[in-house]
């Protein structure tokens, strides 16, 4: 069966944010007006992640050490060291501002929604993708700034020291308030869920378009010649492809059973724009971070398209039928989002 190409549409909205800002910058009293809003809207973002999160399953499932510690380290310490080559390889074919972009991609926390998704779908380890991918998101929120401050600096790049406290402050603790508010909160919001979109997406969309305006008035496009656009695409694709094969031969090596493979495969390959932004925002506050986030914006399509793909394929052999277990009312819930 021939896969057709239907673009995502939050990634349409996302490239209308892009040109929006290029084309219609803000500046002035209404971007930071408009800063202060995001940053409101970001906190709002993660204590509504908290407070939807289902503790009971992200608990249940962390008997299933070896699987986490290798969904983990493919996220944290593979795809970062990929990373670091890749940007150093390609140097002379992009602009120092999108190699950054490149490493800051490969420090970030592995998707939720995604993750899950198309684990569910390749028939892969349901209950364990919510856990890994969960905890790949909380634990982000304090590793991805470290290394990103570790790295950053090793390499002579400008970010904000205190960007760490204010990733704890600005998101780590509206995050902890939701969860603990989550008993009372979560069945609200589960029946809420065009709401808590509203916020998830509308928060992210803002923070493109402010990034994208600034990067337009500091004269983004005007030094990123096609050719370095072309080039991030391509080390984009490899780092993809790199990272699919190594999770899958690694979690083979390991003697990972099937069920387990695609789980580690779907949740040690992404990463997570919605993680990123907010991130970039608060770690390279008054800074150009259009370049940091072109190659995650793309990255998120890419991945979306390929393991979709990849995800019909092992639902398409012939020992699919031998699925995980149904995924708890936590995972459905997650995986809608």
């Amino acid at each position: 069966m021939p896969v057709r190409f239907r673009p995502d549409p939050f990634t349409l909205m996302l490239l209308g944010g892009l040109v929006l800002g290029s084309v219609l910058p803000a500046s002035g009293p209404a971007a930071t007006l408009m800063s202060g809003v995001a940053t409101a809207a970001m906190a709002l973002l993660f204590f509504l992640h908290g407070a939807r999160m289902d503790r009971r399953t992200v608990v249940a499932g962390l008997v299933h050490w070896r699987l986490h510690l290798a969904a983990l380290g493919a996220t944290f310490v593979l795809f970062p060291l990929l990373g670091l080559a890749a940007g150093l390889l390609a140097l002379g074919l992009l602009t120092p501002a999108l190699a950054d972009g490149i490493l800051f991609l490969s420090l970030l926390p592995s998707t939720i929604q995604a993750s899950i998704a198309f684990t569910a779908m390749a028939g892969g380890n349901v209950p364990a993708a919510v856990c890994a991918a969960s905890a790949s998101n909380i634990l982000g929120m304090a590793i991805s700034p470290l290394l990103v401050a570790v790295l950053f600096h090793a390499q002579g790049g400008g970010f904000d020291w205190g960007g760490i406290g204010k990733i704890l402050l600005q998101l780590l603790g509206p995050f902890l308030l939701g969860q603990a508010l989550q008993p009372r909160l979560g069945p609200w919001l589960g029946r809420r869920k065009a709401l808590t979109g509203v916020v998830d997406r509308g928060s992210i969309l803002l923070v493109v378009y402010l990034a994208f305006s600034q990067a337009a008035v500091g004269g983004l496009w005007a030094r990123t010649p096609p050719s370095a656009l072309l080039s991030m695409l391509a080390v984009d694709a490899v780092l993809l492809a790199g990272m699919l094969a190594l999770t899958t031969w690694g979690s083979r090596l390991l003697g990972f059973p099937r069920q387990d493979e695609i789980t580690i495969v779907f949740c040690g390959s992404k990463k997570s724009l919605a993680a990123g932004v907010p991130i970039a925002n608060v770690m390279f506050a008054g800074q150009d971070i259009g370049s940091l986030l072109l190659p995650v914006m793309l990255f998120h399509q890419l991945q979306l398209l390929v393991c979709a793909a990849l995800a019909r394929r092992h639902a398409r052999r012939p020992d699919a039928a031998a699925i995980a277990p149904a995924a708890p009312a936590g995972a459905r819930f997650l995986a809608s989002r």
